[in-house]
This record gives structure tokens, sequence and C-alpha cells, in this order.
């Protein structure tokens, strides 16, 4: 068999070099290369190509990695984030019931859960860090995409990160990114709002603020309350403005709703909206900001400083109170105070820049 790896005959022909930056786009990141034993329940710790790898011959160093999970499809997990779970020493996970069910479909069996959910994660940090310092793998997943958007697992990475604790990740499906994608509104800039409040006074500022966004924002809701809160992003925001509402992604019954808010308030009056739900808001037309012509800048500017008050107060204020940047208006003081206001001759006050005002070269 020619050309095959290690085969015997001719050798085949050499190929090209692989270019330097393919291979560091695609480089793996391979951790240590001790193979996982799923039948292994005992308290040695395991590693697979995961994480970072310690040196040869030196202790196994713990760390945290971030499994992302399906968002509803079991197909979207990965191979290896398959590998990073069953190679884990403990999982915490949000409902130990629903990703039990996701281990048994993965094949990876062996490995303890522990919940970890918005009402203990403070208080399994400290059983984390204990587990990292004692050379185990600790995989963190929630029910579904990514844990920690919206979902246990941020102050728990924020509180192990600060101890020095390595994290790495698994990227996986993410049902922020699959809204925005799928939304056909603008993807260059976006802001992820989460869920809003619930109501009072949080709620409205929340909606205000939204209201005057210029990035796409997408939030997430729970079904019975969607038609409500575009209800209310009709009132804060205005009804032509576009949204997308996605529910069921990645599932049999997965619909995108794309259209104006009045009109996806009565979409989803009309007919009850079931399953989870993102809500893709675009953003507000940028403001035209004001134009301020020289001649009112510097007319103030004459004002206020044949009344003798000083040049770089003056600047700063003027500057400050018309939005204009501060080289302008100290430029139009220098030209006032070199020649003064048409037919007075020269102006009042010194020739030229106030020497307690330092150049702006």
């Amino acid at each position: 068999m020619t050309g095959a790896i290690g085969g015997q005959g001719a050798d085949p022909e050499p190929g090209p070099e692989p270019d330097p930056d393919v291979l560091e786009e695609f480089e793996l990141w391979g951790g240590p290369d001790v193979d996982p034993d799923p039948s292994d329940a005992g308290d040695e710790p395991r590693r697979v190509p995961s994480g970072p790898s310690p040196e040869e011959g030196a202790a196994l160093v713990g760390y945290v990695v971030l499994v992302g999970t399906p968002i509803g499809n079991l197909g979207d997990l990965s191979p290896r984030a398959v590998q990073a779970l069953e190679g884990s020493d403990v999982i915490y996970c949000e409902d130990t019931r629903h990703s039990r069910k996701l281990l048994t479909h993965a094949g990876v069996t062996g490995v303890p859960l522990r919940s970890l959910h918005e009402h203990n994660e403070d208080e399994q940090i400290d059983q984390v860090l204990r587990a990292v310092d004692e050379g185990r793998v600790v995989a963190v997943v929630s029910d579904a995409g990514m844990p920690g958007i919206s979902d246990p697992g941020s102050r728990l990475v924020a509180a192990v990160v600060g101890s020095g604790v390595t994290v790495t990740v698994v990227p996986g499906p993410s049902a922020v990114l699959a809204a925005l994608v799928t939304s056909g509104l603008p993807t260059e800039r976006f802001c992820f709002e989460g869920f809003l409040p619930r109501s009072g006074r949080d709620r409205r500022e929340r909606l205000e603020s939204l209201a005057g966004e210029t990035r796409t924002a997408v939030l997430f809701e729970a079904p019975g309350r969607v038609a409500g809160t575009l209800r209310e992003l009709a009132a804060a925001c205005g009804g032509d403005r576009h949204v997308s509402v996605a529910r069921e992604l990645t599932k049999l019954h997965e619909e995108i709703w794309r259209g104006s808010l009045s009109d996806s308030v009565a979409w989803a009056t009309a007919v009850p909206v079931r399953g989870e739900v993102v809500v893709v808001l675009a953003g507000a037309a940028p403001k035209d900001e004001p134009v301020v012509g020289d001649d009112v800048l510097t007319a103030e500017l004459a004002r206020r400083l044949s009344a003798g008050e000083r040049t770089r107060g003056v600047v700063d204020d003027i500057a400050a109170g018309h939005g204009v940047p501060r080289r302008r208006v100290y430029e139009l003081a220098l030209a006032w105070q070199a020649t003064g206001p048409p037919g007075a001759g020269a102006a009042p006050g010194p020739t030229g820049p106030d020497p307690a005002t330092p150049s702006l070269e």
C-alpha cells in the first residue's frame, strides 16, 4: 500500500509546507495524555486532552473546565465535550437529574455529579477549590448552553480565577448567538440583557435604557411573559422598532418570528408562546448631534473672556457644555485673543494664550 503512513514501498511525494498561520488557527490544546477510564470511580484523578498539561513527571495539576451543552438538540453535544466530561473527576451541574440524562446519552459513566445552582453557588466554591488543590479536574455545565450565561457558574469562575486556578473552556451551543445570527438584524455590535427585572423601578429603567440603545439587544424571556414584555418594549421603543422572537431553538418545533414590535404584540397575544424564548431587538437609530457653529462658540468665548475669566476654565466649560473637542474651542480662543471682535482692533487682555493655559500640542 503506497502512500500510507508507516507502510512499505516508495515514499509519497512531499506535499507543500503547512501554513504556520493555519496551524496556529487550528492548533488543539492538548491536555495530559493519560487515557480516562470511565469504569474507575476511585480517588485517583484522571486526565483527558481538554486542558493544560503538567510537565512530565510533575504532580497532576487540577483545573476547571467549562463545558457547553446542547440548548435543545442532543446531537449538538460535541465529541470534545464528551471527552472533557468523561475525563473529569467531578461534574458540577445545574440539575443532576437533567445532566444525568445527558451523560447517559453520551455514554459517560463513573463521574460523580454535584449540584451547582443559584442558591448554593457560593457554598460550592470552597469544594471546587479543594478538589482543584487535590489535582482534580472539575467540569462545570448548565442545563443548556454555556454555564455562566444567565445560568450558574459566573460567581464560581470569578472566585477560582481570583485564586489563581486555571479555567479553560469547551465551547458549545449558545441560545444568545443562535438567536442573534438568525434574527436578520445587525450583528456587528450587540449587547446581552439576559432576563429583564420582573417589575418596579429597575424594570422601567432597563426599558428606558433599551429604548436608547443603538446596538442590537438580546434578551431572555419566559414564555408566559413574552406578550407583556413585547408590549412594554413597543411602548418604550416605539411600535416600528424591528424585533425577532426565537423559540425552541434547535428543537423540532423551532420558530423564529420577525417583524415590528407592534405586530409582535398581536402575534404573541393571539397564539400562546411555548418553550424557551429569546428576543432580539433592533438598536435605536443614532441621534444626530447638534451642529454648533464657530460663531456661537466665539461669541460665548468673547463674552466670558472680556469679563476677565481665565482662558483655561472658559475653554473647558464651553467644550463640555456644547459637546465639542476642547482643541477646537482653544483654537477659537487664541484667534479671538489675537484679533478681537471685528472692527474693535486688538482684544482686551493678553494678545496670546493665557500663560496659565498649557499648550495642547
